[in-house]
């Protein structure tokens, strides 16, 4: 994948576990595995523990997570029970399929917003000794508060020595919070799939570039922004390739929403090295998001 995509830093597959919770009229679980029917041409594909982390060692990525079983929101007791139960085996299973001692292998804990299953979960996967441990199965639907009372207890759980990573999250306001619970590494589609819909993200809040208030606009963005989109192209020009889909559009708003998440993340590493991290995530919150 490195030299596939020309990047000489950290990458991080997925399991294919969310597939299985996206595809879910599409495929069929047990405990064995789970077997997918092709959207394309309804081939039959099977995906299990060990085939899931084979794959990810051949792959090559620095970090690769254990396959599991994500559920939807709200979720029965019952189903929830199975679907954690099913994640716990198929972590061992993920362990003991490992071949690639270069490669960090994560847990991934799940239990929707039952803090008990989650506790159940953290505790089991804990037992087994993973290089790090994800938080999945939030971001469908639960609320802001439901996720962030979910992820503060999990973190707890989970050791503090290796890395407590929550998959798929999220808006500014749910990275400050979950940072501030104890989360170090986070994954989301925000910054492209929102560029790519003339969303763009900023320091006093979002825009909205298919708007005619943007129509003869000709400053940037973002003002003090450095991106190249800011640099070089005003709102007016933005929202006219939106509106007539040239492409450039959702290129350059891409290209803005990943500079103010990496501003924000920069800005978050900064103010916990300086101790003041509480304090100003508290303003953010309350002042921004």
């Amino acid at each position: 994948l490195h030299a596939m995509m020309s990047w000489d830093r950290p990458i991080l597959t997925d399991s294919g576990g969310y597939q299985i919770f996206s595809l879910n009229e599409l495929a069929k679980i047990d405990d064995a595995g789970v077997e997918f029917a092709s959207h394309i041409d309804g081939a039959r594909i099977a995906l299990d523990a060990e085939g899931a982390t084979q794959i990810q060692n051949r792959l090559g990525a620095d970090i690769i997570m254990c396959l599991d079983q994500c559920t939807s929101f709200p979720v029965g007791a019952e189903e929830l029970k199975t679907a954690v139960d099913r994640t716990i085996g198929w972590a061992e299973r993920c362990k003991n399929a490992h071949g690639n001692p270069d490669q960090q292998l994560f847990a991934i804990v799940q239990g929707a917003v039952d803090l008990e299953m989650r506790s159940y979960c953290a505790r089991e996967l804990v037992k087994l000794d993973f290089d790090g441990y994800a938080i999945g199965g939030l971001g469908v639907g639960e609320r802001h508060e439901n996720m962030m009372r979910t992820v503060a207890h999990t973190t707890a759980l989970l050791p503090e020595d290796k890395p407590r990573y929550l998959m798929g999250v999220g808006t500014p306001t749910d990275i400050i919070a979950a940072v501030g619970a104890g989360i170090d590494l986070f994954d989301c589609v925000l910054p492209t799939r929102n560029g790519r819909n003339a969303f763009a993200f900023t320091a006093s809040g979002p825009l909205r570039l298919r708007n005619n208030v943007h129509t003869r606009a000709t400053g940037p963005i973002e003002a003090g922004c450095d991106c190249y989109c800011c640099r070089n192209f005003s709102r007016g020009a933005i929202r006219h390739f939106f509106n007539t889909s040239e492409m450039l559009g959702p290129i350059l708003l891409s290209i803005h929403n990943l500079g103010f998440y990496q501003r924000l993340m920069a800005r978050i590493r900064e103010k916990l090295k300086t101790g003041e991290f509480s304090a100003w995530a508290r303003e953010e919150l309350e002042n921004h998001y």
